[in-house]
């Protein structure tokens, strides 16, 4: 449901549906970081999920790096959109 609404969205901005792009794939990291989470705090002793967190964690991090540097507007936007950090204003 919320993928399709995602996919919908990034489509009326491109006029197509990509599915490899930056910004979609650092939004099924966020919809699969926010399960797993959700999942942890219920069982706290599973570590192999614990460390599949982490690994999804870094993609993100480091997919949201290359997004900064690359395009700095569509960085901000999509920080807004997802809610994931609060930009820091000078």
């Amino acid at each position: 449901m919320v993928k399709n609404s995602f996919i919908s969205v990034i489509s009326q901005e491109e006029k197509e549906e990509n599915k490899g792009s930056v910004e979609f794939q650092i939004f099924s990291f966020t919809n699969r970081i926010r399960r797993l989470t959700s999942h942890l705090q219920l069982h706290k002793k599973d570590y192999l999920s614990q460390r599949g967190l982490r690994k999804i964690l870094g993609k993100r991090q480091r997919l949201l790096s290359y997004l900064s540097k690359k395009n700095t507007i569509g960085y901000k936007e999509l920080i807004n959109r997802l809610g994931i950090r609060e930009l820091k204003t000078r």
